[in-house]
């Protein structure tokens, strides 16, 4: 007989014997082969597939990274001459930033997730979907041929004068990512259509949970600021190939103004990068919680300022070319926009305070986000005041807030949203004690790495420097050795996510006791989602589940029944 229990902070055991009744075919089962997969229009296929790809992008900077670090162990060279590093670490910053950060989690998660969310079928535009992930996939192989051809060496940024003058293959690179573009605009286009035209009767703009906000948010920032990069990477292959003078002095042309179009796109990228991360993180600190969202209403208005402001402060990349006015009023823009991110951290803080916290995997990952993010973001004040950021201009340190912000901020929420959801995705419990030490060493190992940097930076220590004076390589072998951690801490958490593809329990509908669509549904979902259609609920109502021991699965009390009742005793 099945027993059921209120949700405390004991985790369930997952014991999931075979069911007595037929189960819906799911996603993963319903067609076989490989063109059920190439030409699917299911949203929930096309999110796996560009999950598949942004790893792959993920494994590939990764491993650069670590050929980077390492050739910074010791001054002169390493592994690799100057002229490879050059290579390697923009490869490493192209691919990172444009092949995983920027999609990752929209492109993956939101493509996944969105739907289910608000109770429909697929997206608005099934087609747009998929011809997204085909753009995506084409942008991906131009960026990564310039490698085979005569690589890229100059920065991911593409900076002009140099990048209309050097040898390497910026036209394949820059195409690469104009196309990568267009796959963002038809995301962005996607989302918004959906959110607007199909949320279900009763869900209002503040019934969304939380992440359907940040996704909305992130696709107006995708529509309205990626033509700008897409304009602009035209214009410098025009003047590689055609010589007519934007950018280049000689010819009456301004380099700086290159740099003014490309971070008029670039800053909001960065909220485009940490936005949907915000929106997971919400998900995971209410529902490990086991309390209701503190504050709904400014967090959902925080993460519309927040990308309306991003619009606002590209010029603090050029605090040290532009007027002492322009300056001033980016320094004082930049400062603006750290007020709704400080909103969203001292609420997630109010709805861990006496909340029923659950140390489950996803909650690890949420936490160390909100550390890392918070550090990364007080860093970031040093950066946007103008007497600081003069010394530490195109240092180590802006090398460090750049990763405690993206990767420390990005990356954490990604993992974190992955594990939370992985047994909707593929109906499959993972070791929770792995998961848990994946976190510890990803965590212990990015602070490795990344800390000794801010003191190189402080030091005076250049980035993308191929060679330093010598006393600066104590602080490069301790991020050197602190980054084989970090990667020790990665394989660990993939090792655990694909062995629970293959030896993991199965996974019960609702694993986690939440209250939004996505769950309501069985692990994982069937070709159209739902069998019936869901009931609009409070998404942040934790209070009205109880934990059914046998299946590991949560469900929802029955009207009438107490906590000491069993749903089979209960009255019609």
């Amino acid at each position: 007989m099945s027993t059921t229990t209120e949700p405390k902070h004991r985790l369930p055991q997952f014991i999931s014997p075979r069911s007595t009744t037929e189960q819906p075919l799911s996603y993963l089962t319903a067609e076989r082969g490989i063109r059920s997969w190439l030409f699917t229009l299911d949203h929930k296929r096309i999110g796996v597939m560009y999950l598949i790809g942004i790893l792959t992008s993920f494994l590939m900077g990764g491993v650069m990274a670590l050929l980077v670090r390492t050739e910074l162990l010791t001054p002169g060279p390493t592994i690799m001459d100057a002229d490879t590093y050059n290579h390697m670490f923009t490869l490493h910053g192209a691919i990172m930033t444009f092949l995983f950060i920027i999609p990752s989690i929209p492109a993956a998660l939101g493509n996944f997730v969105l739907p289910l969310m608000i109770g429909a079928k697929d997206v608005a535009f099934p087609r747009m979907n998929l011809a997204s992930l085909y753009l995506w996939v084409f942008g991906a192989v131009f960026l990564v041929a310039a490698m085979g051809l005569n690589g890229l060496d100059t920065g991911w940024t593409f900076y002009t004068p140099y990048s209309t003058t050097t040898n390497s293959s910026v036209i394949s690179a820059t195409m690469g990512v104009f196309i990568l573009g267009f796959s963002s605009i038809f995301t962005g286009i996607n989302f918004i259509a959906t959110v607007h035209t199909m949320r279900p009767k009763g869900m209002t703009w503040f019934r969304m949970p939380l992440f359907l906000w940040s996704l909305y948010a992130t696709a107006i920032i995708q529509v309205l600021a990626t033509p700008v990069l897409g304009i602009t990477l035209m214009l410098l292959i025009a003047e590689r190939v055609a010589g007519i003078g934007i950018f280049d002095p000689a010819l009456g042309g301004d380099p700086v103004l290159y740099q003014h179009f490309f971070w008029f796109y670039s800053h909001p990228a960065v909220y485009i990068m940490i936005l949907p991360a915000m929106g997971i993180i919400s998900e995971l600190i209410s529902t490990f919680s086991r309390t209701r969202i503190f504050g709904y209403r400014f967090l959902c208005y925080s993460s519309v300022a927040i990308a309306l402001l991003g619009f606002l402060v590209w010029g603090h990349h050029m605090f040290t070319s532009e007027s002492a006015m322009a300056a001033v009023i980016f320094s004082a823009l930049t400062f603006s926009v750290s007020i709704p991110s400080g909103i969203k951290i001292f609420n997630w803080l109010a709805t861990l305070y006496k909340g029923s916290i659950s140390l489950t995997t996803p909650m690890c990952f949420a936490l160390s986000f909100i550390v890392l993010f918070a550090f990364g973001g007080l860093t970031g004040l040093f950066l946007g005041a103008l007497a600081t950021d003069v010394h530490l201009h195109d240092t180590y340190f802006v090398v460090a807030h750049f990763h405690y912000v993206m990767m420390g901020g990005t990356l954490m929420a990604f993992i974190g949203g992955l594990f939370y959801w992985w047994p909707k995705m593929f109906g499959k419990m993972y070791n929770e004690f792995w998961g848990r030490m994946s976190c510890l060493g990803i965590f212990v190992g990015f602070n490795w790495t990344f800390f000794p940097q801010f003191l190189l930076g402080t030091k005076g220590m250049a980035r993308r420097y191929y060679n330093y004076k010598p006393e600066f390589q104590g602080l490069h072998v301790v991020s050197t050795l602190g980054a084989f951690v970090l990667g020790v801490g990665l394989v660990i958490c993939a090792a655990v996510l694909v062995h629970s593809l293959f030896r993991g329990r199965k996974a019960p509908p609702n694993p986690w006791g939440v209250a939004t669509m996505e769950w309501e549904t069985t692990s994982p979902p069937p070709v159209h989602n739902f069998e019936d259609t869901p009931k609009v609920t409070d998404p942040y109502d934790l209070e009205g589940f109880v934990l059914n021991e046998t299946s590991g699965n949560y469900e929802r009390r029955p009207a009438g029944i107490t906590s000491s009742q069993k749903p089979s005793e209960v009255k019609a």
